[in-house]
Order: structure tokens, then C-alpha cells, then sequence
């Protein structure tokens, strides 16, 4: 990299200890970390010293660390470099718009990452098998999973360095939850026959807990003595009405495990701490989930308007030129498509519902 030989940007998120080095030269120290390859291994790992400099470079840099004076090398740090081809000549599905039936995943698109890759490769294995099919492509939306935001990036904004998947790429971060995915994914992989009988009845069965206990929640409400001990026991003032189990979960300080005892029925109810996550989650930041729902429907609503695949941009009355040169280029599928490439403005948007009649 340093002698030209390697012209490539690298990955902004795992630089290199020599870029480091320059970058962060102010700095009097720098952590490091060591991960054991495996459980029947001597074998370490040392996060943050990745490095691509000569082997005795490598050694010596590594034995003046404290501890590691006779340390020894299995095999050195190395640099890679590779080629992409630009995502934004992908459909939604992965597959390429300039030769039906080819698909592309992973690196090859402009992404760093092994989860990034992986999501990749899923998506376009499960939507060259629906094509052999006959059947409709899947192509998840921004707010029912992480790769679907991933992907929409890539084919409507492209890359200019290595792409990498962060929560904070996420506008609709509460609802792509850990304790929800299944909820948010399952039916879809059931649709496309990813999912078992016995996966989908454990689903079933899961999805009707969380709703029943939160039905259970809602219409409780706790005797008012056994209420006043309870607040007094936690340091809060007695309450004036009578709240039910939910609204007392909604108080800041407050888990399901301490409100459950309050309930008639707490002695014989064991849930599945799977189930009481999803629960508690969905009780206490439901104004919040709301408000994220409506956001969701309000963009859904530029999903709906479908773009006309020969519609030519160039003869479009109001368009900015950039607008234009971008619509060409990209050929959004839809309105939402359209209105999240860079360059593409609110005005170019009303512009485009206007020539479709819609406005």
C-alpha cells in the first residue's frame, strides 16, 4: 500500500497496525486482544495487530510487546485486495440486469465481512431457486430485516469503499430486534421452504405465548394494598388509579420478573425467557414501536408506486440534470427505490409522482 503497489481503498473499519501507526501517531498505546483459534488449539489470534509487512518485521514488532518476548508466528498477516463489480447493476434480488438469470454475492459486490458475504449468498441462492420455479422473487424491505437494508444500499446507493453493515445504516432500528427476528422472518422462510414443520409449530406456538401474555399484562391489575407495598418496596409513590401489570412494566426501572409476582395467577407461570425478552420489549417501548409503524406505512406508500421500466428520464419536464443522469443510470424499480439514491431530491420525487398521475 505504502509503495504503490496496492492502489485499492482499504477496509475503513479494520486498518491495518502500520496504518494505525500513522494515523493515530499521537497516541501513546493501543489494545490489543488475544482469541484462542479453538478449544483444542495453542493457537491465538492477536486482534488489532493485523498487518501485511514483511515477516521479520512482523516478529520483531511483535516480540517487544510485553509478555509475547518469545513469541512465535504460525502464519504471518497478510494483504488482500479485490475487485467489484458496481452493486448498483443489481435488481433487488441479486441478480444482475445485464444477464437474466446471473446473480452476485458477496465480495464480489463491494462488501467487507463475513456476515455481510453470508447474507449476500442466502439471498441469492434462495431467489435463483425461486426463479428455476417460476415464482416471484424475495426481496426483503428496509424494515423487516438488516439484510434487507444491506442490499437496498448497495443497489440503490453503491459503493465507494468497502461496505460494511452497522445498526446505525438502520432507520428502523427498533423493530429489527434480536428477540424479533424470528417473528419478522420466519413466515417468509416458511413461504420459500426454508422452514420445517416442526420449526414453524415451535414458531406458532412461541408468537401465541407472547401474545397471550401480553393480553394477560394489559387486563391485570393488581389488588390496591398488594399495589402500595409493592411501589413502597421499590421507592415509588403510590399510584392514584389502578394501573394494570403492563403500565407498572412501563416504568423505568421496573423488569418482568419484578411485576410478575403480582399477578393471581404468578405461582404456576414459567415462560421461556425467549418469550418473556419479546414480551417486555414490545410492552415498554410500544409508543415507540408505533411511531416507527407509522414511519413504515408513510414509506411504504412511495413502495407502492412502481416505476415503468422504459420510462425515459431524459424526456421527464422538471427533472434536475443530475436527477435525471442518476434515474437513468440506476432505473429504480419504485418510487422508495428512487428516492433513497444519493443526489436524488423530495422536489425530483414530486416531480416523478406528478408524470405518473399520482399527484
Amino acid at each position: 500500500i505504502y509503495s504503490g503497489v496496492i492502489e485499492g481503498v482499504g477496509p475503513r473499519y479494520c486498518p491495518s497496525i502500520e496504518d494505525k501507526l500513522r494515523t493515530f501517531a499521537g497516541k501513546e498505546s493501543h489494545q490489543l486482544f488475544l482469541e484462542p483459534e479453538g478449544t483444542d488449539t495453542n493457537e491465538y489470534y492477536l486482534n488489532g495487530f493485523s498487518s501485511s509487512l514483511p515477516w521479520e518485521v512482523q516478529i520483531a514488532a511483535l516480540q517487544k510487546i510485553e509478555g509475547f518476548e518469545n513469541v512465535r508466528i504460525f502464519r504471518p498477516g497478510y494483504a488482500i485486495e479485490y475487485d467489484y463489480f458496481p452493486p448498483t447493476q443489481l435488481y433487488h434480488s441479486l441478480e444482475t440486469k445485464q444477464i437474466d438469470g446471473l446473480y452476485f454475492a458477496g465480495q464480489v459486490n463491494g462488501t467487507t465481512g463475513y456476515e455481510e458475504a453470508a447474507a449476500q449468498g442466502l439471498m441469492a441462492g434462495i431467489n435463483a431457486s425461486l426463479k428455476l420455479r417460476g415464482d416471484e422473487p424475495l426481496v426483503l424491505r428496509r424494515d423487516e430485516s438488516y439484510i434487507g437494508v444491506l442490499i437496498d444500499d448497495l443497489v440503490t446507493k453503491g459503493v465507494d469503499e468497502p461496505y460494511r453493515m452497522f445498526t446505525s445504516r438502520a432507520e428502523y432500528r427498533i423493530l429489527l430486534r434480536q428477540d424479533n427476528a424470528d417473528e419478522r422472518l420466519t413466515p417468509m422462510g416458511r413461504r420459500v421452504g426454508l422452514i420445517s414443520d416442526a420449526r414453524y409449530d415451535a414458531f406458532l406456538s412461541k408468537k401465541a405465548a407472547i401474545s397471550d401474555e401480553i393480553r394477560r399484562l394489559e387486563v391485570t391489575h393488581p389488588k390496591k394494598n398488594v399495589l402500595d407495598a409493592f411501589l413502597a418496596e421499590h421507592g415509588m409513590p403510590e399510584s392514584a388509579g389502578s394501573p394494570s401489570l403492563a403500565d407498572l412494566l412501563r416504568r423505568p426501572g421496573l423488569d418482568y420478573y419484578d411485576i410478575a409476582p403480582l399477578a393471581p395467577d404468578a405461582d404456576g407461570k414459567t415462560l421461556p425467557p425467549s418469550v418473556v425478552r419479546t414480551v417486555e420489549a414490545n410492552v415498554k417501548y410500544e409508543g415507540y414501536i408505533k411511531r416507527q409503524l407509522a414511519e413504515v406505512r408513510r414509506s411504504e406508500r412511495l413502495e407502492g408506486y412502481v416505476l415503468p421500466a422504459d420510462l425515459d428520464y431524459s424526456e421527464v419536464r422538471g427533472l434536475r440534470i443530475e436527477a435525471r443522469q442518476k434515474l437513468d443510470k440506476m432505473r429504480p424499480m419504485t418510487l422508495g427505490q428512487a428516492s433513497r439514491i444519493s443526489g436524488i431530491s423530495p422536489a425530483d420525487i414530486s416531480v416523478l409522482l406528478i408524470r405518473l398521475g399520482l399527484k
